[in-house]
């Protein structure tokens, strides 16, 4: 007994105590959310006993820090310690409830072109209980100010507060020297920041992205056309045959791309007490005239809908942390679909979005890609009750993109970007026309009615395509560009597709998009071939008749017999007809059972599968990283050069209304507006 009292006396009235306590309270919250608010995955007794040892090392390390210092200013030091340590663990609860990832320093960095409407979002998706990441820091200034823990004034020895640092740093190395013999190759092969948190902790998660950071710059400081050159000799070697009967098959014809924000595949044909959510789309889907793929899928990452736009545009990943468009859409060089269609075929090349131009750096990517024209929010009417969430309601949004989509010259490339089906799924009541959901979930349950909305809107839509005639000579391509409802819903996945559970590899099956091609004349299908984002451009170069020989592209042609069908995931992991590898564990694609002990040749099969993986991601990588496509000068492609793009509105739309191109659809009604052949129900626009 006495010894315990001696124990609590040391540790109420010395530094050395009070460190313990401040270490032992921040350990034991740190491993407590590790254990509720993320998904790491840990299993086996390795991975459970690194899961509970790796808070300590660094926060004996950084809170050591507060050793050095002399009287009450130590004990200040070591609790402002433990509030950034807490206040970087609170941001990371939050981060990864919505992106099912940890915030990055490339995130961080560029979140000024990605704050919209981001506070509403932090509040909608903070529970009481993330506050328990700053537990810790109140109950020690709690125990300081009722004065159960005295300040002890004397100065701690140097050799103490060195020994202490040392003994943090060899747990560091003892940590990493486990981790790594858990999982090789753990700092050098893995695409999923899960697995440094799981084993090494989400401090340490830290340096190693900040380090990832620095490498990546010292990347392309160093890069050089023979790195070019090695990514050319990889993609020949690895390039399929188009399919001959779609090659051409909409040459010449305008190109419409409708992102769907937030879409699943999971939607078309779903229904909710007996009413369709997506009628409209469900139609499109099955058209006769459509070739609509159910094994697409999307392949973000923390770019999330700047990384569908890369792979649309450029073939080319997202990058393993943070935005390829945030941190390199205004200095690289790219090889995109607008330019190469402008530069190919003469097309005039446009975006419309109702959100802020700076919204993932939009307003300089799309000048390094090649736009013309990009129109955003500033170029719409935004009365109160036009805008939600991320941008105008998609029904308004529509209806005053027509008087800019009837002046553009054809034939056109054009993407619309929808954004009320975003989270945080909010409708305001008068344009709610189907019930929520009931799984108890609120981040989920309101995600049928904005998909709804948005079906309506692409109704209206396309009827006033059919009234105005444009549908005749336009390839419409619907795509979804992430997720809805991230893999931190699983019991809410489970209720909404009538599972009886949801696991990791459920939600690789759940990542599937829509992708649709729609035009008049098109010989329509329901495809079953496996791809992902990183193959539209291929497929559509060639539906237009434009080859890509020798172009910088990763992804394939679907309609192509050859297609490899081994669909990358950002984080590593892939899917293909047979077989899938998610977190590290390997099913059998079909009835979602687990390889737990395949024989030789299957198990070479599927390591074979993970290196093509790892090849394309780390090539893709190295492209974006190095600036490579500077190097990249065939002699039919002239380097976009952004300054040669102005969107300012004044300048924009001077240019598009003085051109009295006889092309455009103003020209061909007439030189009248088709605007009054464009219906909407939207109550914000009744008269």
């Amino acid at each position: 007994m006495s010894r315990i009292k001696s124990l609590w006396q040391w540790l109420i009235h010395e530094k050395l105590g009070f460190f313990t306590i401040v270490l032992f309270l921040f350990w034991l919250k740190t491993y407590f959310i590790y254990l509720t608010k993320f998904n790491l995955g840990a299993v086996g007794s390795m991975q459970q006993f690194l899961l509970l040892l790796n808070p300590i090392p660094a926060g004996m390390l950084l809170l050591g820090i507060g050793l050095f210092f002399k009287g009450r200013k130590s004990y200040w030091i070591i609790i402002i310690i433990d509030f950034l340590l807490s206040l970087w663990l609170f941001s990371n609860i939050l981060y990864y409830r919505e992106f099912s990832n940890f915030l990055s320093f490339s995130i961080i960095k560029t979140s000024g072109s990605t704050s919209d409407n981001l506070g509403k979002s932090i509040a909608g998706i903070t529970l009481a209980s993330d506050f328990l990441a700053f537990a810790d820091v109140a109950i020690v200034i709690i125990l300081l100010a009722s004065r159960v823990i005295r300040i002890d004034i004397r100065p701690l020895k140097l050799k103490v507060s060195l020994l202490i640092e040392l003994l943090a740093l060899s747990f560091m190395g003892l940590n990493l020297s486990m981790a790594q013999k858990d999982r090789s190759g753990l700092l050098t092969r893995t695409f999923d920041n899960n697995y440094i948190v799981k084993y090494l902790g989400i401090n340490e998660y830290a340096v190693y992205d900040g380090f990832k950071t620095v490498q990546t710059s010292a990347q392309m400081a160093k890069a050089n056309v023979n790195d070019l050159d090695s990514v050319q000799k990889y993609l020949k070697a690895n390039k399929v045959k188009p399919n001959p009967e779609y090659t051409g098959v909409a040459k010449g014809k305008n190109v419409l791309i409708i992102h769907l924000e937030s879409f699943q595949q999971f939607l078309i044909g779903y229904k909710w007490k007996g009413k369709e959510v997506t009628p409209n789309l469900n139609k499109i889907y099955h058209a006769k005239d459509t070739i609509s793929f159910d094994n697409f899928f999307n392949q973000v990452g923390q770019g999330k809908t700047s990384d569908a736009e890369m792979m649309l545009e450029n073939s080319i990943y997202g990058l393993q942390s943070g935005s390829a468009m945030s941190s390199y859409g205004t200095s690289n060089t790219f090889e995109s679909a607008p330019a190469i269609l402008h530069q190919k075929e003469g097309y005039t090349t446009a975006v419309m979005h109702g959100g802020e131009g700076s919204f993932w750096n939009r307003n300089n990517a799309y000048k390094s890609f090649g736009y013309q024209y990009f129109m955003p929010l500033s170029y719409y009417d935004n009365k109160p009750g036009y805008y939600i969430g991320y941008g105008l309601k998609d029904k308004i949004f529509f209806d005053q993109s027509i008087k800019y989509i009837e002046r553009l010259p054809q034939p056109f490339y054009l993407k619309m970007i929808t954004v009320t089906n975003h989270y945080p799924y909010d409708l305001d009541k008068k344009n709610q026309t189907i019930d929520k959901t009931n799984t108890g979930d609120e981040t989920v349950d309101g995600y049928v009615q904005t998909a709804h909305y948005l079906d309506q809107a692409i109704g209206e839509f396309m009827s006033w395509m059919k009234k105005s005639g444009l549908d005749k000579n336009t390839l419409v391509v619907f795509y979804g560009d992430h997720y809805g409802i991230s893999g931190n819903h699983h019991k809410a996945s489970a209720e909404l597709l009538k599972k009886d559970s949801f696991n990791d590899f459920d939600n690789l099956n759940f990542q599937r998009v829509p992708l649709m091609f729609h035009m008049k004349g098109l010989k329509g299908k329901i495809d079953h071939t496996y791809g992902g984002e990183i193959d539209v451009l291929p497929t559509l170069l060639n539906m237009l008749g434009i080859s890509n020989k020798g172009m910088i592209q990763f992804g394939y042609d679907l309609l192509s017999k050859d297609t490899p069908q081994l669909v990358v995931q950002r984080n590593g992991d892939w899917i293909t007809p047979e077989y899938a590898k998610v977190s590290g564990d390997y099913y059998y694609t079909k009835n979602g059972e687990e390889i737990k002990h395949p024989d030789k040749k299957l198990k070479a099969k599927l390591m074979s599968l993970s290196n093509q993986a790892t090849t394309q991601l780390s090539l893709s990588d190295r492209v974006i990283n190095g600036n490579l496509l500077r190097f990249y000068k065939p002699s039919w492609f002239e380097k976009v050069k952004p300054k040669d793009y102005d969107y300012n509105k004044d300048v924009a739309l001077k240019k598009l209304y003085s051109s009295d191109n006889k092309t455009s659809l103003w020209y061909k009604n007439h030189k009248k507006s088709t605007q009054s052949k464009f219906k909407t129900d939207a109550p914000e626009l009744e008269k």
